[in-house]
């Protein structure tokens, strides 16, 4: 792509975003979501493969289902109430539109999307929308917290955490095993966001940071299935451990970054008195660990025919990323400054 083309569209990704977040207004913010869905497809067919044009295809038609749905629960909301205000919705409008901010962020059971359009594009694009692509609907998601139905918010929770660990198990492809854990992550999110709202700004910020360095991983070493991850350790065996330790961290074991979030809303939710809700997410979770622990496997205790077990191959091409090292840091080690996080927050 050119880079003056490339260098246009992710201006708008971010200036999209930027509407979004700073908008008080139904349309204006319905504006900003639009302007991120159209500035993101040319980036998702940079390689015009017809599997590329197909997830671009699948992502348009869902986002633009998922924006009708926000503008005419809007426009309902501004006919009710005489508003359009973000923060101030009627109680069927908070429902419609809290679904429609569900759809774009991929939250089950409107989840069937994700899996399909993150295989079908490049690591790049499924990073943008994995990550990016995200912060806008998760914004106002969370801006309408207090308004939106208890009981809707729990059990999508619960369903996106059950799929996001079943739906894992049985994959061999990297973007789509990344595309459930998102999903996962996302739930999480959802179930605490009625008791707890900065928790899940707090946790959405580190899915954010954990995630962005997977990504950059799979990009530097060009691995998109597990056949690519197997060998890694004989060619380049500090990427690989760092690999493994952030998938662990996705995985929310301790003492890492990941289990900051896992914590802090098992803690809560048991505060609230809700400690069936905290065992049940606690033992749905057993699925998504399950896969992460086999990738780890995969990462540093199997090797395939021939492989050699010398240094690392001198014709390896690794194009080195200045971001990955802080993002590393970031996501393994930040742990003993979760008291200072909450604080912040």
């Amino acid at each position: 792509m050119n880079p003056l083309a490339l260098s246009v569209f992710i201006l708008s990704l971010a200036i999209g975003t930027t509407i979004t977040l700073s908008s008080y207004h139904w349309l204006l913010a319905w504006i900003g979501l639009e302007i991120n869905t159209l500035a993101l497809i040319p980036i998702m067919t940079m390689n015009p493969h017809p599997r590329a044009i197909e997830a671009a295809t699948k992502y348009f038609l869902t986002q633009a289902t998922a924006s009708a749905l926000v503008i005419f629960s809007a426009l309902i909301n501004a006919w009710q109430t005489g508003e359009w205000t973000i923060t101030a919705i009627s109680n069927i409008s908070s429902i419609t539109i809290s679904i429609a901010l569900m759809m774009k962020l991929g939250l089950a059971p409107l989840h069937f999307w994700m899996p399909e359009v993150l295989q079908g594009t490049p690591l790049i694009s499924g990073l943008i929308m994995s990550t990016w692509q995200k912060i806008a609907p998760m914004s106002l998601i969370i801006q309408i917290a207090q308004l939106i139905n208890l009981e809707l918010m729990i059990i999508v929770g619960l369903l996106s955490i059950l799929i996001g660990g079943w739906g894992g198990i049985n994959q061999t492809q990297l973007r789509k095993i990344l595309a459930f854990s998102s999903i996962g992550h996302l739930g999480w999110m959802v179930v605490i966001l009625k008791f707890d709202p900065q928790l899940t700004l707090l946790n959405f910020i580190l899915y954010i940071i954990m995630t962005t360095t997977m990504f950059l991983s799979f990009m530097m070493t060009n691995s998109t299935k597990m056949q690519d991850i197997s060998t890694g350790f004989s060619k380049t065996p500090m990427m690989a451990t760092t690999s493994m330790l952030i998938l662990l961290s996705l995985a929310g074991l301790p003492p890492l970054t990941g289990f900051i979030p896992k914590l802090l809303i098992t803690t809560e939710l048991i505060k609230q008195n809700a400690i069936s809700l905290a065992s049940l997410v606690m033992f749905i979770s057993l699925l998504a660990l399950f896969f992460y622990i086999r990738l780890t496997y995969i990462f540093t205790l199997t090797l395939p025919p021939n492989a050699s077990n010398s240094t690392p191959l001198w014709y390896l091409k690794i194009k080195t990323n200045l971001t990955l090292a802080p993002l590393t840091s970031t996501a393994l080690l930040i742990f003993p400054m979760s008291p200072t996080l909450l604080l912040m927050l």
